[in-house]
C-alpha cells in the first residue's frame, strides 16, 4: 500500500474542502493517507511517504500563503524530491498565476508533479472535486 500525505493551508475553508477530496481520492485508489495542516508538518514527517499532495490558496498578489505554508514548503522542499507530487488550491481573483509560479518552483527543485494542478475560483464545485478525484486515482493506480 502506498503511503501518502495531503498537506494544506486554508484560510476560508475552500482549500481544506479540496484537501479532503484529495485525501478521499487517494484512499479510493488504495493509499494510506494522512491529512496534515501545514503548521503541523516538518521535514521529518515526510520520511517514508511515496506521494504528497500540497494545497494552498492564492494570497495577496497571487502568492503562496506567506506565514505558514510557504515557510513549510521551503523548508521541506528537498524532502518532496523523489515522491509523486500534486498541487491544488483555490483563488478569488486573478488568473491562477500563483499556481504557475508554484509549479515552476517545483520543477526547478526537481519535484515530480505527476498530474495537472487543480485550481478553482472561490468555493470548490462538484466539477472541481470530480477532477481532483479522477486525477488522484489515475496517478495512484498507474504510478
Amino acid at each position: 500500500m502506498k503511503k501518502a500525505a495531503v498537506i494544506y493551508w486554508s484560510g476560508t475553508g475552500n482549500t481544506e474542502a479540496m484537501a479532503n477530496a484529495v485525501a478521499e481520492g487517494m484512499k479510493g485508489a488504495g493509499a494510506e493517507v494522512s491529512l496534515l495542516s501545514a503548521d503541523a508538518v516538518s521535514a521529518a514527517d515526510l520520511a517514508g511517504l511515496d506521494a504528497v499532495a500540497l494545497g494552498c490558496p492564492a494570497m495577496g498578489s497571487e502568492v503562496l500563503e506567506e506565514d505558514v505554508f510557504e515557510p513549510m514548503f521551503s523548508s521541506c522542499k528537498k524532502q518532496f524530491v523523489g515522491k509523486s507530487a500534486a498541487l491544488f488550491g483555490s483563488y478569488g481573483w486573478g488568473d491562477g498565476e500563483w499556481m504557475r509560479t508554484w509549479e515552476q518552483d517545483c520543477r526547478g527543485a526537481n519535484i515530480s508533479l505527476v498530474c495537472e494542478s487543480v485550481i478553482c475560483c472561490a468555493p470548490p464545485s462538484w466539477f472541481s472535486f470530480s477532477m481532483i478525484l479522477d486525477d488522484i486515482q489515475v496517478v495512484f493506480l498507474t504510478k
